[in-house]
Order: C-alpha cells, then structure tokens, then sequence
C-alpha cells in the first residue's frame, strides 16, 4: 500500500569507478568474529552525539550506531522493519500506522513505546531538525492507542515522509529523558541514551568518543564488536600514516589527502570504496549572506557564478575525484533533475560587465569590494578550496579574506549570528529534494541556531509557493513539475551556486568486514562489523 503513495528512486550518484574495493569482501572468511576494538578516525570532533538538531556527519556518522529509526532502507532504497515492524498507508494517504518491534528496551533498561516515537516526531524532528522541518510538515499528530502502535496523522498526503526515516536522519529518542526539555541544551545531548547497538561511554573532550557493546541489542547476536572508538585526527596526513600503520581500521568521508590516494591503493591492506553516501546526495555550494549590501544585488551573484571554474577546482583541489554540478538539484537525481535552467559558463569578462553594470568599480588597486569567506572544516580540502576562490574572485577585483574556523565556531558564525559574507559547505539534497532543500530555501526556515538551514537571508514568495506546492502535491508527475520549476528560480536568483558533487570514499583496513555499503552505509554504524583475527 505504502509504494502507491511513495516512489523510491535508484540514484546513480557515483565518482566514476575512483576506487572500488569490493573483492576485499568476497574474500572473508564465512563466520563473524566476535570481540575486539574498531578504531576510527573522523574529523570534526562531533557537536553533539545526536544528529537530531545538528546533522554534520560526525554526529551522525557517530550516533547512528548509538540510536536506532523506525526504518532502514536497502539497496534500492526501499525502506525494511527496524524498530517498527510493519506499516501500512492508509487509502486516502492521510495516515501512516508503524507496528512498532515488541521487547525493545533503551540503555537504561526502560522500555521502548510509542511516546517514544510521538515525542520524537512531534517536538524534535518537526521542530528543531533542519530538514524535519520542512519533510514532516504535513504532520499534524501522533497518536499512540497502545504502546506499541504509533499513527502518523497528515494533513495531507505526503510523497516524502518514509524516506526519512533511518537511524541517521530521524533517531527516536526516550522521551523520559528529553521531554519537556531543550534538547539543544539537555546535558543528555553528550551522554546519550539510545536503543542502537553500542551504548556510550565516555567522550574526551579533543581526543576521542568510545561506545560499548549494547549486549541487549534487540536484534539478537549483535553487534559483533565489543566496542568501538572514534578518535579525532583533525590532520588529513595523520589520519593517512595512522591508517596505514594499522593504528586505525575504518576512515569515512575522503578522510586521507587525495594527494595519497594512489600509493594508499597499492597498500594490499587497504580496501576503498565511494558506495554508502548516495543516499545523502550530498552536494558543495558557495552559499552568501544576503543582507551584505553587495551580496544582496543579484547581477554580484551572478558575476561570481561566471567566475568560477567547477572542472579546474575539482581537477586542482580534489585531483579530478567529483563531478561539477549546475543545478540546485544534483544531476545523480534523475527523477527530479531539470537542465532546463539558467547556466552561467565561465566567463570572466562577463562577470566584470556585470559588476560594472551594477556601479561597483574598480578602485586604484584595482579591487571593487572585500568579502570574508569562510569554508567548512569538515571538509579536509578546506585551505586549498579557500586559496582556490581566493584567486578567481581576484580575477574581476573581488578581495576575499579567507578566514579558517574550528567546527563550533563556523556553526555559531553562520547559523546562529549571521557572521559571515560567502560560504562554502556541502548539502545533502537527500533521496527526495524536499528533504534537504527546503531547509535552504524556505523563507520560514530562517531561524537562529539551527545548523544546515537558511542562515543567508533568501527569501522570495514565489519560491514559497513552489515549496508549499511540492510539500502537498499528491500528483508524482505534477510534483517533478514543480521541482523543475523550484531549480529554475533558484538558479534566476542564485541565492546559492552549486559547485559540485560531494567527493566522499571509505578506507578501511581489510582485516575489518561487513562494512556497510548501502546508499547510508557510511552513516549506519557497525551492527554487521567484525574484526578477523
């Protein structure tokens, strides 16, 4: 019932064949291992151990083994049981009923129940999740007649709600434990209790976060692992040695330099992957803080968008591992995707036409403004994405300083004081647009303190209108429309310009198997790890 109302697309979100691994696989032995200590690196430090109001990928990457969703979903991004059962859609598309898994108990020992599930939907996800916002805003209620059943009321059919819901994007949290509390602010945000299958431990303020095997994980048997521990390296090069010296096993999210790629590949230990991450479809835009009086004109917006050489940047600072993007909605999302939308090729003498056309002239030094950029410190390319924009933007006498910042501190800069003029981040636009783009461009998600939303000022009615269109629309065909619609006004005014796919791999020692590669692979935890002798 639930696919008459819900259509899963099959991306092919890929960065060529850079580095496939998978025959480390096929040659492990037949039975798991039990025991033993996975070590990772990551880089940022996480924020918080919930992904729930803050979802930068060490968060989610590290409390997904730690919380559990309703859901999961395959290869074909189909969803399956996890903490509920079963589903069923009612005829008019209005409700969602979840059978939810008997005998599940959270860390504490306390039962799993559907107020679990109701607190979870009602005052985290739709109210501070930046995406949950806009995915379960048809949501009206939830209704728990017993404590195992909880019914999603909507008010009105809603083509995007059960893709959201794994243990990464929408964690069911214990509501005798956060209700009628800021979670933002609740101490139990860094001491998490959850139902997943490792319980926390201890986190090390700048060292490193360990979580424990959860021995009354509902899904008997694992996880495999006793425990894991996921140190931070915030050096790319010291995460390559540590990786290569055997002193870490599993590294997400292009981790190690791309300068190191090639020579890592010959190390026969050493297996790489870039499955696990299409289910994010994650995306790198260069994003402006609207209210800067020269950010707000459009025509500046534009002479940026023909400076800018995606190929060149990709080629330089990523040693050609990405694809260019030219659309607010990633190519790899073939049901959704338009070309029919404004392009802006490079073009350097165009850029300076619109720039003279808008009265901003060149000084005697020969620059017009000066701009601060500032540019994600998750992304381990940051000093040379920064030196790379730095030295287009020159080109038609726009200064950037680029200024270098820890994680919290970009975080509190862009999204709770508006601190900043351009910014380059990624996205995950996710299976469904509706779920990671909404967030960006929705006049109504303007709110401080919510990391991932619109920080930058955007605001349009008619691009409300698209969002509210395409949030209600019952018609598949006619909601493809409306995305269509949605990438041609974004693209007429530019409030962000996608740059390009994001150019995520995994490496790992081969002595670890049952490494997930599903489309959320690198954010579903190590249920199925273990560690061969």
């Amino acid at each position: 019932m639930a696919r008459r109302f819900f259509t899963f697309l099959a991306i092919v979100f890929s960065l060529g064949q850079m580095i496939t691994a998978a025959e480390a696989q096929d040659a492990s032995p037949a039975q798991p291992v039990r025991g033993g200590t996975l070590i990772v690196a990551i880089d940022p430090e996480p924020s918080s151990l919930t992904a729930t109001f803050n979802n930068q990928y060490s968060n989610r990457t590290i409390s997904a083994n730690i919380f559990d969703g309703l859901l999961r979903y395959d290869d074909n991004y189909q969803p399956q049981p996890n903490l509920a059962e079963s589903w069923s859609v009612s005829p008019d598309g209005k409700s969602i009923t979840f059978k939810l898994r008997p005998g599940v108990k959270w860390h504490d020992g306390q039962p799993f129940t559907s107020e679990d599930v109701r607190y979870s939907a009602l005052e985290v996800w739709k109210k501070v999740h930046s995406r949950g916002r806009s995915t379960f805003a048809t949501l009206t209620d939830v209704e728990t007649p017993d404590a195992l059943t909880a019914i999603f009321r909507l008010s009105a059919p809603s083509q995007v709600i059960l893709n959201a819901f794994d243990g990464a994007e929408s964690q069911v949290l214990p509501a005798h434990i956060f209700a009628g509390k800021d979670i933002r602010t609740n101490p139990a945000s860094a001491k998490p209790i959850g139902t997943g299958p490792f319980k926390f431990q201890k986190w090390e303020r700048g060292q490193y976060v360990e979580l424990v095997r959860n021995p009354d994980y509902w899904n008997k048997g694992k996880p495999y692992l006793d425990r894991l521990i996921y140190r931070f390296i915030p050096d790319a090069s010291a995460r390559s040695a540590a990786l290569e010296s055997g002193e870490v096993s599993y590294i997400p999210f292009a981790g190690v330099p791309f300068a190191d790629i090639a020579r890592l590949k010959k190390n026969p230990n050493l297996s790489f992957d870039s499955r696990g991450y299409s289910y994010a479809a994650q995306t790198y835009f260069l994003a402006f803080n609207l209210r800067n009086k020269y950010l707000e004109q459009q025509k500046v917006r534009q002479a940026f968008a023909h400076v800018i050489d995606r190929q060149r940047l990709i080629d330089t600072v990523w040693y050609g591992q990405s694809k260019p993007e030219y659309s607010a909605i990633p190519s790899s999302l073939t049901r959704y995707f338009s070309n029919n939308v404004p392009h802006y090729d490079l073009n350097i003498d165009k850029a300076n036409q619109l720039l003279d056309e808008i009265g901003f002239k060149r000084q005697a030094d020969g620059t017009r403004f000066t701009l601060r950029l500032y540019t994600d410190p998750a992304s381990s390319q940051a000093l040379l994405v920064g030196e790379f924009l730095r030295q287009s933007l020159s080109k038609v006498g726009v200064k950037l300083q680029y200024i270098p910042l820890d994680n919290a501190t970009f975080t509190r800069k862009i999204y709770t004081d508006y601190d900043f003029d351009v910014v380059f981040q990624g996205w995950g636009i996710m299976l469904d647009p509706q779920m990671g783009l909404t967030r960006v461009y929705d006049s109504k998600a303007q709110t401080r303190g919510v990391p991932y939303a619109n920080a930058f000022g955007y605001s349009n009615p008619a691009m409300d209108e698209i969002i509210h269109r395409y949030e209600s629309e019952v018609d598949p065909q006619k909601r493809v429309q409306d995305f269509h619609d949605f990438q041609r006004l974004a693209m007429t005014d530019l409030p962000l310009i996608p740059i390009m796919q994001a150019p995520f791999f995994t490496a790992w020692n081969k002595k670890l198997h049952g490494v997930d590669l599903s489309p959320a692979g690198a954010h579903n935890g190590f249920r199925d790890a273990w560690l061969a002798p």
